[in-house]
């Protein structure tokens, strides 16, 4: 089955073609197979996250992935044989496949086949909701599809105009959906590239004010948001989903010492971040990279929190961000006194500093991220209640202005 294709921006028929699937990921070998685990546990969220039944699950064993269909021969006929008998639901792939190979799947098994990376930018598609959201994921949307298309054509016999003499037979239909797609692939760097000024002019506003920044960085569904409404006082939409943040929101925070801060929440992290995800956003990572401060927060009562944290640390180090950090264990309400205990133990190990344990929903330890960030920032910014004589503001009514 080939994959019809359009070139108005973002494909709005993935999570249409969602609505039952089975997931299935490749271990290499045995040692591999926890890890694999792990993650096929990761893209059912994913599908749920898109309201997706997910049927069923399979791992199997693949020391070499084959360059025209990802997996050998007889596993592919198994596959398809377990397909029918489910009803011919989406394949979701928790590997990325070439666009060869999605197409030669799709075409044996006759049915949509899915890797890891288009169920992110699906979800990422129905998140956005500003405008700078909705040209990052259009871009990221776009830059996967553009090598998706050969194939994806059922008429690329069909020809446009051959003009002239020896103009040929003209352009294909595929030829002119790819020069639209490059052409409105470059409208939309042209739009980042102005949100990217937009925020650096922001950005250079708090310079200007003597106020420190904290980032609230970690992987998705961390709390994130809800700990941000916590330490604030805001309504910022926090729900219990993957990616429920993709447009970073910031607000004032009062500290103990009367001092303020700029607390930013952040999109998540997750692991194997589509690259063009990571190019697409790359204005809205830069308010982490800018922070003054991280507060680098984990779900404490996620089986897989130690997984999660090492992701966010190697992606936090991918991007080049060493600034001063407070490791935040949320959700702490959930978890038994040895479980904190140990998790505690474990996750300081990796961060190489001691834990703040909190839970943003119930106020725990709230009291004492406030120090710790205000203990940071004294470090960094000098106070915020000096008086700008002859500047005709005060240093309260420059907060307000940069905040809003």
């Amino acid at each position: 089955m080939t994959q019809q294709t359009g070139i108005s921006g973002a494909d709005p028929g993935v999570g249409a073609r969602l609505h039952r699937v089975i997931v299935v990921g490749p271990a290499s070998n045995r040692d591999d197979r926890e890890r694999v685990e792990i993650e096929l546990d990761e893209l059912e969220e994913l599908a749920r996250t898109l309201g997706t039944e997910v049927l069923e699950r399979s791992l199997v064993t693949l020391r070499d992935p084959h360059p025209a269909t990802f997996f050998r021969s007889g596993m592919v006929d198994v596959l398809a044989a377990r397909i029918a008998e489910l009803g011919n639901p989406a394949v979701l792939c928790n590997s990325a496949l070439t666009p060869r190979q999605q197409r030669n799947l799709e075409e044996v098994w006759d049915v949509p086949v899915l890797d890891r990376t288009e169920v992110i930018l699906a979800i990422f598609a129905r998140r956005a909701t500003t405008a700078e959201g909705r040209v990052q994921v259009e871009m990221a949307q776009l830059e996967h599809l553009l090598p998706r298309l050969a194939g994806g054509w059922s008429h690329l016999e069909r020809q446009r105009g051959g003009v002239g003499l020896r103009g040929g037979p003209g352009e294909t239909q595929i030829e002119v959906d790819r020069r639209l797609i490059r052409r409105r692939i470059k409208r939309l760097r042209e739009r980042l590239a102005v949100i990217e000024r937009q925020r650096r002019t922001r950005r250079a506003a708090r310079t200007a004010v003597p106020l420190a920044s904290c980032a609230l960085v970690g992987y998705t569904n961390a709390g994130k948001s809800t700990l941000l409404n916590a330490l604030t006082h805001s309504d910022v939409l926090s729900d219990n989903l993957l990616f429920a943040t993709l447009d970073p929101t910031s607000r004032r925070l009062e500290l103990p010492s009367g001092r303020r801060v700029i607390l930013t929440d952040t999109v998540g992290f997750i692991q194997n971040l589509p690259t063009e995800l990571v190019e697409a956003f790359a204005a809205t990572l830069e308010e982490v990279r800018q922070a003054h401060v991280l507060a680098i927060v984990v779900d404490g009562s996620h089986q897989d929190c130690e997984l999660q944290l090492r992701t966010v640390m190697s992606t936090l180090a991918d991007m080049g961000c060493n600034q001063p950090s407070v490791l935040v264990v949320n959700k702490v309400d959930r978890l038994t006194v040895t479980e904190l205990a140990r998790t505690r133990l474990n996750l300081g190990d990796i961060a190489g500093a001691s834990p703040l344990c909190v839970s943003a929903r119930r106020g725990i330890g709230l009291r004492d991220l406030r120090q710790a960030i205000d203990t940071l920032a004294a470090q960094l910014v000098r106070s915020a209640h000096v008086d700008h004589r002859g500047l005709g503001e005060t240093a309260s009514d420059q907060t307000h202005r940069a905040a809003s």
